[in-house]
C-alpha cells in the first residue's frame, strides 16, 4: 500500500520502521523541530531523525488547518494514513483524503484511557492489563471503531518506560497485520460503557505524599518513571524516584524503615532506583553511599 505516516516521539519509531519494511511510505509527517538542550537549538523529533535516515521525505507543518496544507496532503494520493502519537488534530479534510481512511495506533484497550497519557494512567490506576488498539479515526478524541487489538499484562514492578517499549513494539507488529487484513477486518464501535480519559500528566502530580497508602505511592512512582519522575526531598535536595515495589513494614508516614523502604499510611514502599540532581539513575546501595537519610521523609 501507499502509506503516509504521521508520528513524532520515540514511541512511533518502531511502527515507522515496520511500515517502511512492508509497504511504500510515501511521506512522513511529524511535529516541527523544537528547541532542546543547553543551547536551545532546534532538535528534530525521533520520527524525523529516523525517517531521514531511511531516506523518506518529511514534512512538519505547524498546523493542518489551512487549505494549502490540506491540498498538499491530499495530493499524495495514498491508500491509508497511519497515525501514532502525532500531536496535531487532523481536520476532516485530512481524515477523508486517504482512500482507505486514517488508522491510529493507540496505547490502550479502548474505550479505556482515551487521550494523551494512556500508559501512565493505566499504571497509576493499578490496571491489571493494557494493550494496543488499531482504530479507524474520526473527528472525536479516540472515539473511532476498533479494527484489531492486542493485550498484555502489566507487571507488578513495571514502569511507564518498560510498558512504553513493549507497547511500541506491539503496535508496530499490529499495524502491519491490520494493513494486511484491512479489507476483511470488521470495525467494532467502542462501547459507551467503560470510557475513561487519560489526562496529560501534570508535573504537580509528581511530589510523593507519604501519607497516602503504599499501593498508591508505588503506582505513582512507577507511572511517572522516567518522566516527569515522582520525587521526594532529602536534606533539601530533590530526589527523583524511578523504581519501587511494595514492601513489608509499617510506621509513621514518611518514616525510613531501613535502606530506602519508606512507611506510608498503610504499608510501605521500597525504592529500588533513584536519581540525584545532576546525576545518573542509580540503585539503592549506590545512592545511600553518598546520601544521609533523615529518620523521616516529609
Amino acid at each position: 500500500m501507499r502509506v503516509v505516516f504521521m508520528g513524532t516521539p520515540e514511541f512511533s519509531v518502531p511502527a515507522l520502521e515496520a511500515l517502511h519494511a512492508a509497504h511504500e511510505v510515501v511521506c512522513v509527517y511529524c511535529q516541527p523541530p523544537r528547541p532542546a538542550g543547553r543551547g536551545k537549538k532546534d532538535r528534530p523529533s525521533p520520527v524525523q531523525t529516523r525517517a531521514e535516515a531511511l531516506g523518506l521525505p518529511v514534512r512538519h507543518p505547524a498546523s493542518l488547518k489551512g487549505a494549502p496544507e490540506q491540498a498538499e496532503f491530499a495530493a499524495l494520493g495514498v491508500d491509508v494514513a497511519v497515525v501514532v502519537a502525532y500531536g496535531l488534530i487532523l481536520p476532516q479534510a485530512v481524515l477523508d483524503a486517504p482512500a482507505k481512511g486514517c488508522l491510529n495506533i493507540h496505547a490502550s484497550l479502548l474505550p479505556r484511557w482515551r487521550g494523551a497519557a494512556p500508559i501512565h494512567r493505566a499504571i497509576m490506576a493499578g490496571d491489571a492489563e493494557t494493550g494496543v488498539a488499531i482504530m479507524q479515526m474520526e473527528a472525536g478524541l479516540d472515539t473511532g471503531p476498533v479494527l484489531i487489538e492486542a493485550r498484555t499484562k502489566i507487571g507488578a514492578e513495571e514502569t511507564t518506560a518498560d510498558l512504553h517499549d513493549r507497547l511500541s513494539a506491539m503496535g508496530a507488529d499490529l499495524i502491519v497485520e491490520a494493513l494486511d487484513r484491512l479489507d476483511t477486518l470488521v470495525p467494532t464501535p467502542q462501547d459507551a460503557v467503560g470510557v475513561t480519559y487519560a489526562a496529560k500528566i501534570d508535573k504537580a502530580e509528581a511530589r510523593v505524599d507519604w501519607s497516602r497508602p503504599a499501593v498508591e505511592v508505588d503506582r505513582q512512582i512507577r507511572a511517572l518513571s522516567p518522566f516527569p519522575g515522582a520525587w521526594t526531598e532529602i536534606a533539601g535536595e530533590r530526589i527523583k524516584l524511578l523504581r519501587s515495589r511494595l514492601a513489608k513494614g509499617s510506621g509513621v508516614p514518611g518514616q525510613v524503615l531501613g535502606g530506602l523502604t519508606i512507611a506510608c499510611s498503610d504499608g510501605a514502599v521500597e525504592i529500588t532506583q533513584a536519581q540525584r540532581e545532576g546525576r545518573r539513575p542509580m540503585g539503592t546501595d549506590e545512592l545511600l553511599r553518598g546520601l544521609t537519610l533523615p529518620e523521616r521523609l516529609v
